[in-house]
């Protein structure tokens, strides 16, 4: 397919993570829960802390196996990466204790959550960004696109607006003049029909629509390449949408969780994302 790279800035407010190895004297091993809390010990001496964080697979899950394998160990800790395919798991376990921490969303993202589900969650700084694209496989230019399309968009609040602002860029829907955008607030234009979907199965339903406006974790994971097959690419410049690590505000983990934050936001990790991203799906937000 053919791309054509706009520049855009998201439409919604700026502010948008395996198992533990034993201790140096092992547990009996009929006393397995004491096993799974213990620490093991690095090689520069002392305990490792282990942090349960919840991510999506691509590329979180990657970037936070990166640094459990290569930069963990020397900060005095051992992440154990819990991959979630969908968007609301992830909260509702670190809320009930089951994770340390997550890595998957936008502070946009985790606000909204937070008002309807009341959470209490502390954000940490943006790590990288997803950009959002627009792809089909019916067409190979989004001037192709014919009257009456039918849109296929995200289902929650804060992802759809963004997605709305990518499309109001390209003459599809027209923005409401104040309040958040959302399916039933901006106004299609050209006769399209907006469709909206689970994110995880965006990319799933192409065949179904027209275009699609996906998430950068969605379409990688679905094979998709932002260079190569999205017709429309969202742009990083000023774009509030960063992904970020975000933890209980009561944690008993803060200083490991500091030093986490810390290394997601070391050279190395920068390095990381543009050596393996090559393509610009996911880029360095630090």
């Amino acid at each position: 397919m053919r791309k054509s790279t706009i520049f855009s800035i998201a439409a919604i407010a700026a502010l948008g993570l395996a198992g533990c190895s034993g201790s140096a004297d092992k547990a009996e091993s009929s006393d397995t829960q004491s096993a799974e809390q213990s620490s093991s010990t690095g090689s520069a001496g002392g305990d490792l802390t282990v942090l349960k964080v919840g991510a999506s697979p691509s590329p979180h899950g990657q970037i936070l196996r990166f640094v459990d394998e290569n930069l963990a160990e020397e900060a005095g800790l051992k992440i154990e990466v819990v991959e979630y395919a969908d968007y609301v798991q992830p909260n509702e376990a670190l809320r009930s204790g089951d994770l340390d921490a997550n890595f998957f969303q936008t502070v946009p993202y985790l606000e909204s959550e937070s008002e309807a589900r009341g959470f209490d969650f502390v954000a940490g700084e943006g790590v990288h960004l997803e950009p959002l694209g627009i792809y089909s496989d019916k067409i190979e230019d989004i001037k192709d696109l014919k009257d009456g399309a039918k849109v296929g968009i995200i289902n929650d609040p804060s992802n759809q607006a963004r997605a709305l602002k990518l499309l109001a860029d390209q003459g599809l829907v027209e923005l409401p003049e104040s309040g958040e955008a959302s399916v039933a607030t901006v106004t299609p234009l050209r006769g399209i029909e907006l469709v909206q979907v689970e994110g995880p199965t965006l990319v799933r339903a192409l065949p179904d629509v027209d275009i699609a406006v996906i998430n950068g974790n969605f379409a990688q994971e679905g094979g998709l390449s932002a260079s190569e097959d999205a017709l429309v690419v969202e742009s990083p410049e000023n774009n509030p949408a960063v992904n970020v690590l975000v933890w209980s505000a009561d944690t008993d983990k803060a200083d490991a969780i500091k030093k986490l934050e810390d290394l997601l936001h070391s050279d190395d990790v920068k390095t990381f994302i543009e050596t393996t991203w090559t393509d610009g799906s996911v880029i360095p937000a630090f």
